[in-house]
């Protein structure tokens, strides 16, 4: 007899199941049971593929950010270094709007470890790169660029979650997003001239999640 041959669909499944069942539920109602029945595989399949329901949380998360950082890694350097931050505004943006389940096992949901949390820390990184070569072009004033990316961040992910709350349309969390970017981008020393040209630019490249009807 020909050994069993494992179902390479199996672990995507999975993972699929567990974002659903953390983002829907919470963590804590994600079990060992709940999540083979979620599939309709059997528990052992779940330690085959991943050892423990730790790894399978683990595993969630760093899909999650292997998804984003895809996305970020499509965008390049120009030589406006605005239009640059702009469009990873964006991404992170589109990011939740297309992986809404993964999003909130990303950002909405204590990590396992410390180890855990670390996973998506190339992510931020790469926006306080973005940030930095503001400063160092002269559009934004000397600063911190850590601190600054933090403040965009946390006001990307204040509105992301408004949205995914169903709180707002995609409409008005986009011009918010925009009108309070462009806020932002003049209290880091930016003319608000240049930050409304780098964002007109910046227009055609958007992704289709940030499109206002």
């Amino acid at each position: 007899m020909s050994p069993r041959v494992a179902d390479p669909a199996v672990p995507s499944a999975l993972l699929e199941a567990a974002a659903r069942v953390i983002a829907e539920e919470g963590s804590s109602a994600l079990t060992l049971r709940r999540l083979a029945a979620e599939v309709g595989t059997s528990t052992m399949a779940v330690y085959t593929h991943f050892g423990s329901m730790e790894e399978v949380r683990r595993r969630v998360r760093r899909e999650g950010f292997s998804r984003f950082a895809a996305r970020l890694a499509e965008i390049g350097d120009t030589d406006d270094p605005v239009l640059d931050v702009i469009l990873l505004g964006a991404a992170y943006f589109a990011n939740a709007a297309s992986s809404p389940r993964l999003y909130r096992v990303m950002f909405m949901e204590q990590p396992v470890d410390a180890a855990d949390a670390a996973v998506g820390l190339g992510t931020f990184e790469r926006l306080v790169r973005g940030v930095q070569r503001c400063i160092d072009d002269g559009r934004f004033s000397p600063g911190d660029a850590t601190e600054l990316a933090t403040q965009l961040w946390a006001f990307n992910h204040g509105l992301v979650t408004l949205r995914l709350a169903g709180l707002m349309s995609t409409d008005a969390s986009v011009r918010s997003l925009e009108a309070g970017s462009l806020n932002l981008f003049a209290a880091y020393g930016d003319e608000p001239a240049a930050s409304r040209r780098s964002l007109e630019n910046a227009r055609p490249l958007l992704p289709r999640e940030w499109q206002i009807a």
